[in-house]
């Protein structure tokens, strides 16, 4: 079986899915997998131990076998490649057709094509994602809409940094047969890595960028050095120089937040910055500690601002340590958004979303994420007041600013569990999770922005009250019954129509909550069960055995 057979396309081929899946294509990515399958799924394994060991009793700290890199003052990161100087504002959301040229014509400095949170994993998602981006980068994408509404990119355009999916999504459209002939699901990560760098880096080194990731849900400096490998093979496989590659780590977990200096380090040769990822790293230290007793339950995800003892800790040690590299410290995204038919609703939003950005400008970040065009222009505001003519603010090195273990873990918020915060996770996440089953993975709801990440707050939340025995500010115990009830009426006043999913999210949002056992990603059995298609379980070609994801 020669290499591009060894992986095999399980899913029907959409308009223009050729272009992407090509023999060629294929074969680059079964080669991927088999460098680097097995070490991904080690990495996998590690995490869950390092969970148990969490959940066991065990307090995160900062390595005492890699202090010499900590202490190191000399070493530095390659830093911002070219179309990268200037992040100050960038703009994230999903890859599909209009999306993408609407963030291309926002005005942001960077647009963050997201494969992962923003993006519901369909196969249509995954690979016409891939289509949209190929043809953005060559600057031959257009849209209309049905009522004839023309979408057409303007003159200048942000530079793209691609999120692939984290390591532990598989993509189960495609089949990976290893040498041995045994079979498994490919890795999401290096079928969206893979593919795009495959396709589009030689033009965006030719256009006068290259070939930019965000990566997502890394949890330790191990992970990274995987990344850093996979970078090294795939530019030697295409003869481009190493070091082309540039990738910003998203700290959004709590225990890559004990290893910010290391990561930075095993990637140093690919990399631009870090990014305070602030909703999932709330979810990972809901997640990590939800069995660890009362002290390690936050109230309303609501009281969880950027302000808290945590939350502080964690921004001011992510600038400090990207400065004193030569990295870029990028803020994360407030999750008001614009109402443009709601003015009063608009202006709040405005008002929260420059308070946000005016702190991380103040503190040091060299640029920020917003998620609606409309909010571009504010964002940008706060930190050309801090940066002026300057692309960034490296320079600031913030010395005063000393974070120790327990500093982290500072989880006392002055607030408490209420019966409106109970109901609104439940409402969020089901209604998150119909979007996300009917293929949209960003979604507004009530005036916020939600996605992957915020919606596995609010049912991880639910799950750790009820198991906490929580009682609410207003004398009600959390338990299944009342979130049982909260959930039918949630479904009772939603607003139904044909072809919706709110059944199918309903079933979901019992599985990842109401378990006894806590699914580690509420995204694994969802997926799983709801976004495979159908022809995805035609078997071909020779298959000894077949594996499952590692979650």
């Amino acid at each position: 079986m020669n290499t591009a057979d060894r992986m095999q396309v399980l899913a029907a081929r959409g308009e223009r899915f050729d272009e992407i899946l090509t023999p060629e294509a294929l074969a680059f990515l079964t080669r991927l997998h088999d460098q680097f399958a097995g070490r991904r799924h080690d990495r996998l394994d590690a995490r869950m131990q390092r969970r148990a060991a969490i959940d066991n009793g065990r307090d995160l700290r900062f390595l005492d076998e890699t202090r010499a890199i900590r202490e190191d003052a000399d070493w530095r990161v390659a830093g911002a490649g070219p179309g990268l100087e200037d992040r100050r504002v960038e703009i994230t959301g999903p890859t599909d057709r209009k999306m993408t040229i609407n963030a291309l014509n926002s005005g942001a400095k960077v647009w963050l094509a997201d494969q992962e949170d923003a993006t519901s994993p369909t196969w249509a998602n995954v690979i016409g994602g891939q289509v949209n981006l190929f043809d953005a980068i060559r600057r031959q994408i257009d849209f209309t809409t049905d009522d004839g509404k023309e979408y057409k990119l303007g003159e200048t355009t942000p530079t793209i940094v691609m999120r692939p999916r984290g390591w532990h999504l598989v993509e189960k459209h495609l089949r990976y047969i290893d040498p041995a002939g045994i079979a498994s699901p490919a890795s999401g990560s290096l079928v969206d890595f893979g593919l795009y760098f495959f396709h589009n880096a030689k033009e965006l080194i030719a256009r006068g960028s290259g070939p930019y990731f965000y990566l997502a849900k890394t949890e330790n400096h191990l992970e990274a050095r995987l990344w850093d490998d996979v970078f090294t093979f795939s530019e030697n496989a295409l003869g481009i120089p190493h070091g082309t590659i540039r990738a910003t780590v998203l700290i959004e977990t709590i225990t890559a937040a004990f290893e910010m200096d290391e990561i930075l380090y095993e990637l140093r040769d690919h990399c631009a910055g870090l990014n305070a990822g602030r909703w999932d790293y709330i979810f990972s230290i809901i997640k990590n500690f939800r069995g660890r007793g009362a002290s390690f339950v936050l109230p309303d995800r609501a009281k969880i601002t950027m302000t808290v003892p945590f939350m502080r800790a964690y921004t001011e040690l992510l600038v400090q340590t990207c400065h004193k590299r030569g990295a870029h410290a990028i803020g994360g995204m407030s999750a008001f958004i614009p109402n443009r038919k709601d003015p009063a609703v608009t202006e709040r939003a405005l008002e929260q979303v420059a308070a946000d950005k005016r702190r991380e400008a103040g503190d040091g970040f060299d640029g920020t994420w917003v998620a609606h065009p409309d909010l571009i222009a504010t964002a940008r505001a706060e930190f050309d007041a801090v940066l002026g003519d300057r692309p960034n603010q490296v320079d600031r090195q913030r010395p005063d600013v000393h974070v120790e273990a327990r500093d982290l873990l500072d989880l006392r918020i002055d607030g408490q569990v209420t019966d409106e915060g109970v109901r609104a996770n439940v409402s969020i996440a089901v209604r998150y999770l119909e979007s996300w089953l009917r293929g949209v993975g960003a979604a507004a709801i009530d005036n916020l922005m939600e996605d992957a990440a915020t919606a596995e707050i609010s049912r991880s939340q639910l799950w750790q009250w009820m198991h906490q025995g929580i009682v609410t500010q207003e004398g009600t115990p959390v338990t299944r019954e009342l979130v049982e009830r909260l959930l039918a009426e949630t479904l009772a006043g939603a607003t139904r129509s044909p072809g919706d999913k709110f059944d199918e999210a309903a079933e979901v949002f019992r599985l990842v909550t109401l378990g006894e056992d806590y699914p580690t990603f509420l995204t694994i059995p969802a997926y799983s069960r709801y976004l495979i298609d159908e022809t995805a379980s035609v078997a071909t070609g020779p298959v000894r055995t077949v594996l499952g994801a590692v979650a």
